[in-house]
């Protein structure tokens, strides 16, 4: 199934009924007073998150959405029948935005998470709500409500516990296939990863998190390079960002150094996130230098960087990883739970 993280719909919402102008004529009540119902309700345009969902997919190719109106109401005080709503269903860590104004409207970020995007019209009242002491026979009611119609952009940011970092060709797609079930793409040639892959690492019994194995980004991406910042969106919602930079790149400092400036020109906040480097292809060093790394490496990242010599193909160094990323997100974890008050 192709990704989709960005899509553009349409959607209106019902008219509210109108309501009715009545009396009753019933046997020994050739005069009675109102007895017009009120008009139903139009449908709304609602969107749900559904944890079953990755993509945004479904929405690519049916991009307008027209609630029913509300019928009118009728006589002997019988109310219209309301518009049904219209649920559309999207992936957790979807955000809706008018494209129009640019306004947000929402994000829904757990599952079974709702959002309006448009309100039905109310529908009008009858003639027999207005009935009074001093008004007993009221010849009028109200209109519906119009609907609302706008543009929507939906915005898919992946939810995901640890998201890889690094240039293209630096070994991510092969480390995630590695730890988990994931089977991206991969190939000897850059940006074999075009569309984010997730894939479930698991650390112990009742023990996993989510990794998201992101494509490459190359310097300039912030101003739209290489894949752009199409993908750097799906970074923000990381709880912990690895970097992966292969050993035998000729300066892995600098690497380090430029990726981090990608991120920090896209979204400052984004180096506050606990990050780790995972330097890999080891197995392409002597076997003295796979578990200690040379000094020329080690002196060119600053001291408080947190580097794991890894190899996934030799299967090298994958568990201590593992764990301290499992470590981060637990605290990362904790802290939300103390921050939401849980």
């Amino acid at each position: 199934m192709k990704f989709v993280d960005y899509v553009t719909i349409t959607v209106r919402s019902g008219k509210g009924g109108a309501g009715a102008v009545a009396f009753r004529r019933e046997k020994f009540e050739p005069r009675g007073g109102p007895a017009g119902g009120d008009g139903g309700h139009g449908g709304s345009v609602i969107l749900e998150a559904d944890p079953h969902l990755y993509t945004l997919l479904d929405l690519r190719y049916n991009r307008h959405h027209f609630a029913p109106n509300g019928l009118p109401g009728e006589g002997g005080n019988r109310k219209g029948k309301d518009g049904a709503d219209i649920v559309l269903r999207v992936p957790p860590g979807t955000v809706a935005t008018d494209t129009d104004t640019g306004e947000v409207l929402g994000e829904l970020n757990a599952p079974g998470d709702r959002l309006v995007l448009v309100h039905g019209g109310r529908g009008g009242r009858g003639n027999a709500f207005f009935k009074s002491a001093t008004n007993q026979a009221p010849r009028y009611a109200q209109p519906g409500e119009p609907g609302q119609e706008r543009n929507v952009t939906l915005e898919l940011k992946l939810l995901a516990d640890v998201g890889l970092v690094g240039f293209p060709n630096a070994g991510k797609s092969t480390l995630i296939s590695t730890l988990s079930a994931a089977r991206p793409k991969i190939a000897d040639y850059p940006f074999t990863t075009l569309e984010p892959a997730l894939g479930v690492v698991y650390v112990g019994e009742y023990q996993s998190f989510v990794m998201a194995d992101l494509p490459g980004i190359i310097e300039g991406a912030h101003e739209g390079k290489g894949l752009g910042d199409r993908f750097l969106k799906h970074i923000e919602r990381n709880a912990v960002l690895l970097f992966v930079i292969p050993v035998t790149s000729e300066d892995p400092g600098a690497e380090y150094a430029t990726l981090l400036d990608e991120l920090r020109q896209y979204n400052p906040e984004m180096l506050y996130k606990p990050r780790i480097v995972a330097l890999t292809k080891i197995d392409l060093l002597p076997p003295e230098e796979r578990t200690a790394l040379p000094e020329a490496v080690r002196d060119r990242f600053p001291a408080e960087v947190e580097l794991f010599p890894v190899s996934a193909v030799a299967q090298i160094g994958l568990q201590p990883l593992k764990q301290r990323l499992w470590e981060h997100i637990q605290a990362e974890r904790a802290h939300e739970a103390e921050a939401s008050g849980r």
